[in-house]
């Protein structure tokens, strides 16, 4: 009677297991993929476009195809994605009408009507995206007496305020120094390049303190800062020069160790904060230190390597994340340069967004930072006259918000891989489509699929035993939710 009882028992629970594993296929079975697109000369932007259900995979032929998802294949998770509010962006936002303030905010910062932007970048002091070269101390004050942030209530942290309302309260705020004030410069001079003076790393290192502290008074919580914006760089607008090693003990001798004193040990410090072609060698210098490497969170990397003509250099990225796991890579800073207005709807723009940032996650990348949110008719403000495309122009004499396809792109990433989200494997059986794969803490699988080329594309979704057979439009972008 026992063996009967146990027998009886282990019937019922192998039935009750097949039962439940019939029912979860039939319930993936008959779930469907959520496509939103946009697509070149049509009026499809971040249009839901389809649902498409899945049925039971077979083997993908020579002749298909496919993009192939492996959700249990876990990579980075991410930290955000979004853009930087300048002062530019700022002076702009002053100028539009109220009503189209409210639309302009809830564009980039809702996560339901707009794209749900979760990062921002700011700057300390000025950039070349100021009306004029600032700082927020007089003239020879080494020991920052007189430093005061009064310049930027008038435009941006009005608008970092409103910003971080709009995204109730989820948005991740970091900031760069384009250069120390002149007086802490060997060339006495913001612009053009220069060294910080030795004599002056303390004072520059207690600068930062400073800038965090009055920030945070003002309601805008400081997630963390880069040491230098493009320190190779020698612009004709505000630049600072460090070589790796200089960056290397500025970090582990001054602003590491200062950050620590002040109680600011929890911010997260981001390394060299330039392009993609040295980063190896950075990344090389200051984390095989591990008097500097405690102090860094990670590296930041702009796209601006190819302007030559030649490919990105994507690999670049993957290798430091291969040589330095535990380190977080993070992109800073890209942007179209050289803005035309006749080019708003230049779509190649768009497409360097949904290339960059499919290839930079798929390669290891936790965060995704857009330069100008907002810029005028111009290209601008820009106090040198290195004017740029936003993803968001506004129009002063018009009076209209023109939203480039670039902003679209992007939206195809931010609105739907939300903070937390995990990348998991994915690959394309054709370098025709680029695309990448999430998973949200809500379980929600995003894929996104971009074509570049100029005709139509019929594809399969393929994951685990599952398929759905998808079409994307030429020069076009997808996001499968299911």
């Amino acid at each position: 009677m026992k063996r009967y009882f146990i027998l009886l028992v282990l019937v019922f629970n192998y039935s009750f297991a097949q039962t439940s594993i019939i029912t979860k296929n039939k319930v993936m079975a008959n779930k469907k993929i959520t496509v939103y697109t946009t697509a070149k000369d049509t009026k499809l932007k971040l249009t839901l476009t389809d649902s498409v259900a899945f049925i039971k995979a077979s083997q993908t032929l020579e002749t298909q195809i496919a993009i192939f998802v492996q959700p249990h294949k876990t990579f980075q998770k991410i930290l955000g994605i979004g853009g930087a509010i300048t002062d530019a962006s700022a002076e702009v936002f002053a100028k539009i009408p109220n009503e189209k303030q409210k639309e302009f905010l809830k564009s980039y910062y809702d996560e339901t009507y707009g794209i749900g932007y979760s990062l921002l970048r700011t700057t300390i002091h000025s950039s070349d995206f100021s009306s004029e070269s600032y700082t927020y101390v007089r003239e020879n004050d080494a020991d920052l007496q007189s430093f005061d942030i009064a310049h930027d209530k008038k435009f941006r942290i009005p608008l970092l305020q409103q910003a971080i309302i709009t995204a109730k309260g989820k948005l991740l705020t970091y900031a760069s120094p384009w250069s120390p004030p002149s007086f802490m410069k060997s060339t006495k001079n913001m612009l053009k390049g220069g060294k910080l003076l030795p004599e002056f790393c303390q004072s520059w290192a207690n600068y930062y303190v400073k800038f965090i502290k009055a920030y945070e008074k003002e309601g805008i919580p400081i997630w963390g800062l880069t040491i230098q914006n493009e320190p190779m760089a020698t612009q004709t607008w505000e630049s600072c020069i460090y070589t790796a090693e200089e960056e290397r003990d500025f970090l582990k001798n001054y602003l590491g160790p200062t950050l620590h004193k002040n109680g600011l040990k929890e911010k997260k410090v981001i390394v060299w904060d330039h392009n993609r072609d040295l980063i190896n060698h950075r990344a090389a210098v200051i984390f095989n230190d591990p008097k500097a490497a405690q102090y860094a969170w990670g590296i930041g990397f702009h796209w601006y390597e190819n302007w030559s003509g030649g490919a990105p250099m994507f690999d670049n990225i993957r290798k430091v994340h291969e040589a330095f796991p535990d380190k977080n890579l993070i992109f800073t800073e890209g942007c179209n340069e050289k803005f035309d207005n006749t080019k708003y709807e230049y779509w190649p723009n768009a497409e360097r967004y949904g290339t960059a940032m499919i290839n930079d996650f798929n390669n290891g990348t936790v965060a995704w930072t857009d330069w100008n949110i907002l810029l005028d008719e111009k290209g601008g403000p820009n106090h040198v006259g290195n004017f740029c495309f936003a993803p968001v122009h506004y129009d002063i004499h018009k009076e209209q918000l023109i939203y480039t396809p670039s902003y679209y792109y992007i939206g195809h990433f931010s609105k739907f891989v939300r903070p937390e989200a995990q990348r998991v494997s994915t690959a394309t059986s054709r370098s025709s489509l680029l695309s990448t794969s999430f998973i949200n803490s809500n379980g929600e699988m995003v894929t996104i699929v971009m074509n570049a080329t100029n005709q139509k594309i019929d594809y399969q979704l393929i994951i685990d035993q599952k398929a759905a057979s998808l079409s994307i439009p030429a020069n076009a972008i997808q996001t499968l939710l299911y």
